[in-house]
């Protein structure tokens, strides 16, 4: 049986009819202790697909809806995933010069949702997000990032620390944006093949990918308090590459 909601759907073999016709599934919710061939029939597919999923109590379920869901809720995904391993060949093949955006653990909606809007207007070329500790990208995200969502390509991949190692073996910088950071990050110069991580307000960036980032990057405070809100930091820093390499080609122009 398939919900009203458009976010989601609900049901065993209603979840497995929209994995088999391929629609993008963004997580499971499934009841603990689930069990049955219908089910079994699904959880290979879920494991095959490498479908992000979470056991939790029955009484989450029923809060998300009332109707009989069987034990198991898909929500489903708002944007078309991208795989950035194809993206990437493609940008350089094109002559352009990457800048990547990758949140580390954002899983505020609104938050999510402007800092996507930012990045599109920016031409930001992708934003890569891991399967678990990411805001949903629902009809929410979708609306707070005024439609960017639908137009720049969303990566969403098991670990982010393979992806930076990645990204760092085809030519980019990775820059981590920290209040710990070295560098102010309008000394650094953007105007290379560059990748951004941007973490959660509470707990940055983890220490894993900080340690995979060539620089780490820090806004100036000056104020009391001691960080930007997640969104407006991540559209200072993506804005200072559009600057830089709006100067370059200025500079290059004005050579010719």
């Amino acid at each position: 049986m398939q919900s009203t909601n458009t976010d989601f759907i609900f049901g065993i073999r209603a979840i497995t009819e929209a994995i088999r016709s391929e629609k993008e599934i963004d997580r499971i919710l499934i009841k603990k202790g689930l069990s049955g061939d219908l089910s079994r029939e699904l959880f290979e597919l879920i494991r095959t697909l490498n479908i992000p999923f979470q056991y939790v109590p029955s009484e989450k379920l029923d809060r998300i809806t009332r109707k009989n869901h069987q034990g198991i809720i898909a929500y489903i995904s708002a944007v078309e995933y991208s795989n950035i391993e194809e993206l990437m060949p493609a940008l350089f093949e094109s002559g352009k010069i990457p800048l990547i955006l990758i949140l580390d653990g954002i899983t505020d909606v609104r938050n999510f949702g402007a800092i996507a809007r930012s990045a599109e207007c920016a031409g930001v070329h992708a934003i890569i997000i891991p399967e678990k500790g990411a805001a949903q990208v629902n009809a929410d995200a979708v609306k707070t990032s005024a439609g960017a969502l639908l137009r720049i390509p969303i990566c969403r991949v098991r670990r982010l620390s393979e992806s930076l190692k990645f990204l760092k073996n085809s030519g980019l910088q990775v820059l981590a944006a920290t209040e710990k950071g070295a560098d102010y990050y309008y000394k650094v110069d953007m105007t290379l093949p560059t990748a951004i991580i941007m973490g959660a307000e509470d707990t940055g960036v983890y220490v894993e990918n900080l340690k995979l980032a060539d620089k780490n990057i820090k806004i100036p405070i000056l104020g009391e308090i001691e960080s930007l809100n997640v969104s407006v930091a991540a559209s200072l820093i993506i804005y200072e590459a559009v600057r830089q390499r709006f100067d370059n080609l200025k500079f290059i122009f004005d050579e010719i």
